[in-house]
């Protein structure tokens, strides 16, 4: 678990199932059954390695005649089923006003499908547990959120070519993922450009990095490392990256010419 706080949260609701299981006079095979959840399952939500659903809790509440005191536990679960690092990014996303990102090695994460999300995570290294991962993909899936509030922000992105390219996940997962990118690119508030491997200058050969304008007119800036994130806020700083992303848009091809090259490298996946 990256988090205690989330980890705390996990093992006492674990804890709560398992003393109304037990007072029910049920093993966990039969709590399981009734609920609708294998045993194992069962055993990792009352360990607290896994995050329960809200349609476990609803069943486990009903079966053990809980009287709502186990749904209720439902929003405590959700501040923690997702990692801490996507808790707060969240949020900044929540208060942003305009939302912009260069991704260099990979689609970027609002832009991924649950299937090219988990691929990614499927390579971590060191790895995933099968739990973890599927907590990663449905905090990033969540995430997309952002696409549908009102009022509606403000979001672009910068691809490089390389990312349209990349087989994650095999040739049908990257259709899928192109197929997406497409769609996204049709919705009015968002513009998708891509970034030409043929470019010989290039303003954002630093790495991939994202920046946020809130609504009291800050800009924060966003980077990913390999082992730390890093939430950039000194005016100078995320006045660099602004600047960066600024001419790393110039480079790039227009949205319009940036759609036409995905339908075409979509073309060749077939």
């Amino acid at each position: 678990m990256e988090d205690e706080e989330a980890a705390a949260v996990l093992r006492a609701v674990g804890r709560q199932i398992k003393m109304w299981r037990e007072a029910a006079g049920l093993r966990r095979a039969e709590f399981g059954a009734a609920i609708g959840y294998g045993e194992e399952m069962v055993a990792s939500v009352e360990c607290g390695r896994r995050v329960p659903k809200p349609e476990f809790l609803d069943n486990a509440d009903e079966v053990v005649g809980a009287g709502g005191r186990i749904s209720a536990m439902k929003e405590d679960v959700e501040k923690a089923r997702y990692p801490k690092k996507v808790r707060d990014l969240a949020k900044l996303e929540d208060e942003a006003v305009e939302l912009g990102a260069y991704a260099a090695l990979h689609i970027h994460g609002l832009l991924q499908t649950p299937e090219y999300a988990q691929a990614l995570y499927e390579m971590r290294r060191p790895a995933y547990t099968e739990g973890e991962i599927e907590r990663h993909v449905a905090a990033r899936m969540a995430r997309k959120a952002v696409f549908e509030r009102v009022p509606r922000p403000l979001i672009t992105f910068v691809q490089e070519e390389v990312t349209l390219r990349r087989p994650i996940g095999g040739s049908m997962v990257l259709r899928h993922q192109l197929e997406h990118l497409l769609e996204i690119s049709e919705l009015r508030h968002v513009e998708i450009q891509v970034m030409p491997t043929d470019r010989d200058d290039h303003a954002g050969i630093m790495g991939s990095f994202r920046l946020l304008k809130l609504q009291d007119g800050k800009t924060l800036g966003h980077s990913e490392g390999q082992l730390h994130d890093r939430v950039i806020s000194d005016p100078r700083e995320a006045h660099i990256l602004e600047m960066r992303y600024g001419i790393i848009r110039a480079q790039a091809l227009t949205p319009r010419e940036s759609r036409a090259f995905i339908e075409k490298v979509l073309g060749e996946e077939t």
